[in-house]
């Protein structure tokens, strides 16, 4: 049998940019073990599997090369992708996934994800957090996922090199860093490490923007922010 695999470059309109995600079109539910095997064979931070279930509406599960995780943007964008250029879709899509429903539409040849708002919570950091990270911070913050560290300048969050054996000794294995943007257009950055799921670096991280956004447009007084994560790769 034949099953659709199409590789997408999200949060981005460059090839080779952006955050790599496969995106497997089933027609019937898979096994788990297949697809976490899968997932670890092709090696990306995340290969989600897509399974229809009503009218525009459609299962939706993350892996990564290690876990399954319950939240992931870019791997929803690149599926929603995948489910308009393929014809499986032409309207508002529904996805069922671990985090509940999350809907896509597209409008003028731009596709709008509407997420779930978690506001982090300012935390003192735990034992090993900052030593792993190797930043002074100006805040802590947890969003019930990875502890979130905000430093005072975006060149501290792009020349980071953390500790990434340690790092995944830290609470859940993970953390991000953020900071107030000076390139031109953005208003902030941020650098995602994940070696606890098996993500060294993240190149771009949609569901952290769930708890950076509230966090950011509060602090600056907006309620709009253009983010741009400062990974190799690189993505808006």
């Amino acid at each position: 049998m034949d099953i659709p695999l199409i590789w997408v470059d999200a949060f981005t309109d460059t090839p080779f940019r952006g955050n790599p995600a496969a995106i497997c079109l089933l027609d019937a539910p898979a096994n788990e073990a297949w697809m976490q095997e899968l997932a670890f064979e092709l090696g990306l931070a995340e290969t989600a599997f897509v399974v229809p279930v009503g009218d525009h509406e459609f299962g939706l599960r993350w892996f990564t090369p290690t876990v399954e995780i319950p939240l992931c943007g870019h791997a929803t964008l690149a599926s929603a992708h995948a489910l308009y250029e393929s014809g499986r879709a032409t309207g508002p899509i529904t996805f069922h996934t671990l985090s509940g429903p999350l809907t896509c539409s597209q409008s003028a040849g731009l596709i709008e994800m509407d997420f779930p708002a978690v506001p982090p919570t300012p935390v003192d950091a735990p034992p090993g957090l900052l030593e792993a990270l190797g930043v002074q911070p100006v805040a802590v913050l947890d969003n019930n996922q990875w502890f979130i560290v905000e430093v005072a300048t975006a060149a501290e969050v792009e020349v980071a090199t953390p500790d990434l054996a340690r790092l995944k000794t830290v609470g859940r294995g993970g953390a991000t860093l953020t900071a107030h943007s000076d390139r031109p257009g953005v208003d902030i950055v941020s650098r995602v490490f994940g070696p606890g799921v098996g993500v060294d670096e993240d190149a771009v991280t949609g569901s952290v923007h769930c708890a950076l956004t509230p966090y950011w447009c509060e602090k600056l007084g907006t309620n709009e922010l253009v983010a741009y994560q400062a990974s190799a790769r690189g993505g808006t």
